[in-house]
């Protein structure tokens, strides 16, 4: 049976260089996307075809995503210009380029603007990383919704289009941890004509030629990855197949009731079959184990099988904004649906209702774009770059390394992005929601063309490549071995609670590519800065030699989060073990090859799920293993995770939502309140002497007295040194001022101070410094 065009069309997108350019082309390639008219002037534009909006400082780099949509958007031929952190308080910034002939692209920047400007515990930065000088307060809270209506203010006739992670991230009604409620999607109440979410070129290069051939901004309601409005009684809504799970427990109309948070492997195994098989009868071409559908049509054929609407056409109506609104438990209720439409091969549309009556409108979601290919990725990354700031922060000494050096830019500016998306489906991260689970990898040629480009033309390079890497540094080229069983998968994570048997965890190419590239003429060392998915690792025994005794600097770090399994299976995150057997090869290794190195592990304090005696046997493992940890990590609920749903709704949607709990579902501990989010920090800095006090009365309460005292086995002892409050953290911005110190340093800011010879500046203390490849490797101690 041939597939039908609809599915070889979400299969074989159009490729991105398939487009006939526009007529600008003819101007070129510009050193520098223009910031101003009198850089416009100087490349003989009249106008900007698109005027990216964006709440960073530009810097021309592929790892900076106003870079990315400008440089592929400028390869189509369109004139690009950016507005970068422009004065919010009135719309004149934003005439700045004059109107764009095509429209406005709206970004908060890399990160979401709320998390970019506040803490874990809601307190305002005094810094930003992607702001010449590191200074805070450049960018307003939630960026893109003041950018997009100063834009309407500015030219109200030119579409906005709002994209970035923060787009991404609040494209349906979303919990909103610095309010503590739920807010509206983002496109109702920005006001603009269309949301791109996702890493956004597939999308973003469609609309540019459709709006270029003047349709009509409002008719483009068919493009994967965007969401847009309707009406409720739009017309244009008809011949959709809708499918009502806006009820826990009601999915819709169905003949039989059918679970509709059914994992792939769940629906096999309950069919007595597995998701590795192969289905028997071959006159179908399907995937082994259909996905799950909600509801059966009145009219069923002759056959008797199920027959499915086309997902082309098939839209999943959430519970409405007013409904999770009220409702934590419909809110974690479309939480998981919204999860488990993802997979860019069987996701359906999903439509959100905002207000009631006459002034209602319907926030729809198309499904996820189609992964980029391995030669569009390379189309992507190869296209030419400045790899530096834009002129205009340049300092005195026209350079970026003065007080205008943007922290951002000089973390990535000797690295290289291998390789995009996570199937690591970890609750906690934003990866999955805006990258997809699907790797989406370059080749090999390409990586190697832009190191050697970084070392020829890039100012400053002393011969080392901070990082070949991305979300994660070891995923490259992983992914299902069934294209099929791909498509047809539900699975949040394709590593939890074990390693999938469909997975290819081979890392071959990886290592090929690390030796390939320490081996280029000019490259001192490579060093691997990305995130360690270290349970993979194990799994390929030749790459974790070859990472430890070529890639690390002294240092190496890793994420295990937690020890216990009660937080860990909230977090979809391994046990401990895989840590232990990762650390087993990481010393083997670094043994054979005559160094000393060190893991430093990273841990989340107060994440749903984790109680107070948790957090206790956590520091004992610390306090067991010689780890005092600075730079604590706090859990922070950024809007649509998982673990944020958790966090509002206490329900856990990795079980089901139900609201007889005879019917399943599962309740989590959730960590509110300042004094108990304290003391879970106080327990993961059990050294620091300011938390002895806290953590005396904790174990008290929790009846574990005998841990308080001054031998080796106690965690804290029963004396108390005099303290002022304060501690000084290895990165000053993490540093806790004592209290008559912070009024003075209120006034008048304190230098930081020179590093002291020998001391690293890294999470924990007593660690050698980082071998960087620029001085002569430390000789291993003797012992």
């Amino acid at each position: 049976m041939k597939a039908p065009k609809a599915q070889k069309a979400q299969t074989a997108p159009k490729a991105l260089t398939a487009y006939r350019p526009y007529w600008a082309k003819r101007f070129g390639t510009a050193p520098f996307l223009p910031m101003s008219r009198a850089e416009m002037d100087a490349l003989g534009w009249d106008a900007c075809d698109i005027i990216i909006v964006t709440g960073d400082a530009y810097v021309d780099h592929p790892s900076f995503g106003m870079a990315v949509i400008g440089r592929t958007l400028e390869a189509q031929g369109f004139r690009v210009g950016i507005i970068a952190q422009p004065d919010w308080q009135s719309a004149e910034p934003f005439k700045a380029l004059g109107p764009p002939k095509l429209f406005f692209g709206v970004t908060a920047g890399n990160m979401d603007s709320m998390i970019n400007r506040y803490t874990a515990d809601r307190k305002i930065r005094s810094d930003d990383a992607y702001t010449p000088g590191n200074i805070g307060g450049k960018r307003p809270d939630r960026a893109s919704l003041v950018y997009a209506q100063r834009c309407r203010e500015a030219y109200n006739e030119v579409p906005i289009v709002l994209g970035g992670i923060e787009g991404s991230l609040r494209r349906i009604a979303h919990y909103d941890y610095w309010q503590d409620k739920v807010r509206r999607s983002i496109l109702v109440d920005a006001k603009a004509d269309l949301l791109l979410y996702g890493n956004a070129e597939r999308a973003i290069v469609e609309i540019a030629h459709r709006l270029a051939a003047r349709e009509p901004v409002g008719h483009i309601t068919d493009v994967r990855g965007t969401a847009f409005i309707r009406r409720h009684d739009d017309p244009t809504a008809k011949g959709w197949f809708e499918l009502d799970s806006s009820e826990v427990d009601l999915p819709g109309r169905i003949d039989e009731h059918i679970n509709p948070y059914q994992t792939t492997s769940e629906q096999a195994e309950a069919q007595g079959t597995s998701c590795t098989k192969e289905q028997g009868d071959t006159a179908v071409a399907e995937p082994a184990v259909k996905p799950i559908t909600f509801v059966r049509p009145p009219a069923a054929p002759a056959s008797g099988r199920i027959a499915l609407p086309p997902r082309e056409k098939t839209v999943i109506r959430l519970p409405s904004y007013e409904q999770v609104r009220s409702d934590p438990v419909l809110y974690a209720h479309a939480n998981r649906v919204l999860h488990l439409e993802t997979n860019p091969g069987n996701a359906r549309a999903l439509v959100q209702r905002h207000g009631e009556g006459k002034t209602a409108r319907e926030v729809w979601i198309n499904p996820p774009p189609i992964p980029l290919t391995t030669a569009e990725m390379d189309h992507v990354f190869d296209l030419p770059y400045a790899r530096s700031p834009h002129p205009a922060y340049a300092d005195g000494k026209g350079g970026h390394d003065g007080a205008t050096k943007i922290p951002a830019w000089e973390m990535i500016r000797f690295s290289v992005n291998i390789m995009r998306g996570c199937f690591g489906g970890c609750t906690f991260c934003s990866i999955t929601e805006h990258e997809g689970r699907i790797i989406q990898s370059r080749s090999e040629d390409s990586v190697i063309r832009e190191v050697e480009e970084m070392r020829d033309k890039v100012k400053g390079f002393t011969g080392v490549v901070s990082d070949l890497g991305g979300p994660t540094a070891n995923m490259y080229r992983l992914g299902c071995k069934s294209p099929e069983i791909e498509a047809a998968c539900r699975k949040p994570s394709c590593v939890y609670p074990g390693i999938c048997p469909n997975l290819n965890t081979d890392h071959a190419p990886l290592v090929k590519m690390y030796r390939r590239a320490r081996s280029l003429k000019g490259v001192k060392k490579i060093l691997i800065g990305s995130g360690l998915r270290y349970d993979l690792a194990v799994q390929s025994p030749e790459y974790v030699k070859e990472l430890v005794q070529h890639h690390v600097g002294g240092y190496l770090k890793i994420a295990p989060e937690h020890t216990e399994g009660g937080p860990l299976s909230k977090m979809m995150k391994p046990g401990i073990g895989a840590y232990d057997r990762f650390k087993a090869m990481f010393d083997k290794f670094s043994a054979e090859a005559g160094k000393e190195q060190f893991l430093i592990p990273y841990f989340i304090a107060a994440h749903p799920g984790t109680s107070d005696e948790d957090m206790m046997n956590l520091a004992l493992w610390l306090k067991r293993n010689g780890f005092r940890a600075d730079q604590v990590q706090t859990f922070y609920p950024s809007p649509m995770a998982t673990a944020t749903a958790m966090y509002h709704s206490g329900l856990n949607p990795l079980k089901g939502i139900h609201r007889d709990p005879k019917r399943g579902g599962e309740t989590v501990d959730i960590v509110r309140g300042e004094r108990r989010r304290r003391l879970h920090k106080a327990f993961l800095r059990y050294h620091d002497p300011n938390n002895w006090p806290l953590l005396r009365d904790a174990l008290k309460d929790m009846g574990r007295a005998d841990l308080i005292g001054n031998g080796k086995h106690h965690l804290i002892p029963t004396w108390q040194p005099a303290t002022d409050g304060g501690y000084q953290s290895a990165r000053r911005s993490n540093s806790t001022p004592a209290p008559s110190a912070q009024a003075a340093r209120a006034a008048q800011p304190v230098k930081p101070a020179k590093p002291v010879k020998g001391r690293i500046l890294t999470q924990h203390t007593g660690l050698p410094p980082r071998d960087t490849g620029s001085r002569p490797a430390r000789k291993p101690r003797t012992r």
